[in-house]
């Protein structure tokens, strides 16, 4: 379970969070939306320990992120993939070698010929033939780039996924893989997930609830079909229930 409890942050004078209160729940996938700038990228990197608050806490496992040691915090970290916006691939690395390093396992009992196929694997769960293995990520487009971050995200076989934006710059089909994706993690294996997009299809689609982040705060929260009957008009405007659902006009 991921608890945020009265979350603050502010960078200089500009302050991005004012107290967001939310719970993910063990096996929950949580679609987090809200305005560009707003602060979700910066409240998901609150659970990974990359920020800290200025006040308040996370809790993740019952550990305390802003109060854990620093073995605690690399602990932690191993129960937790996070899916960057921008990939965040190492660009001296090959595929295959960025892959490798997020693979669980022991160096000692472990072959390059396993870890190759392992690797192979995992781009194909994200829609890529393994013939990109030996390039690098200049070699790749964003949208390939983005899903080699999510297939090293998943490697470690984490218990949590954090995933910011993980369908922006994706064609429709690889959209669509990358949600099923998410689904198959969270109701067939058990993954617990954050997802920060703006993509209203995908929150919808994967999302056992929907937080709207607005101002700082937590506006509202619920599952899709209470956030489609919201009559709260900043969730109505921002999740445009009429041309969601049709039948509502």
């Amino acid at each position: 379970m991921i608890e945020f409890r009265n979350v603050h942050k502010a960078f200089d004078s500009l302050k991005v969070l004012r107290g967001v209160d939310l719970t993910v729940e063990e096996g929950e996938t949580l679609a987090l939306l809200g305005p560009s700038g707003t602060g979700k990228s910066v409240l998901l990197k609150h659970a990974i320990g990359l920020l800290l608050p200025d006040d308040g806490d996370v809790i993740v496992d019952g550990i305390s992120v802003a109060n854990a040691s620093e073995a605690e915090l690399r602990q932690l970290r191993r129960r937790l993939g996070y899916v960057f916006q921008n990939a965040a691939l190492f660009d001296s690395l090959t595929v295959a070698e960025n892959l490798y390093l997020a693979q669980t396992g022991d160096s000692g009992d472990r072959t390059q010929a396993n870890c190759r196929a392992e690797a192979a694997e995992l781009l194909e769960r994200v829609n890529m033939d393994a013939s990109v293995l030996d390039k690098y990520p200049s070699e790749l487009s964003g949208g390939m780039r983005k899903r080699v971050g999510v297939a090293r995200a998943i490697a470690s076989k984490p218990a949590y996924l954090l995933w910011d934006e993980p369908t922006t710059g994706l064609d429709p089909v690889n959209a669509d893989n990358i949600d099923e994706l998410i689904l198959e993690l969270g109701r067939g294996l058990g993954v617990t997930s954050i997802v920060v997009t703006h993509d209203l299809d995908t929150a919808f689609e994967v999302g056992d609830r929907i937080a709207l982040l607005f101002e700082g705060r937590i506006r509202a929260c619920g599952t899709p079909a209470e956030m489609l009957e919201s009559t709260d008009p900043v969730v109505m405007r921002f999740v445009r229930r009429t041309r969601l659902q049709p039948s509502l006009a």
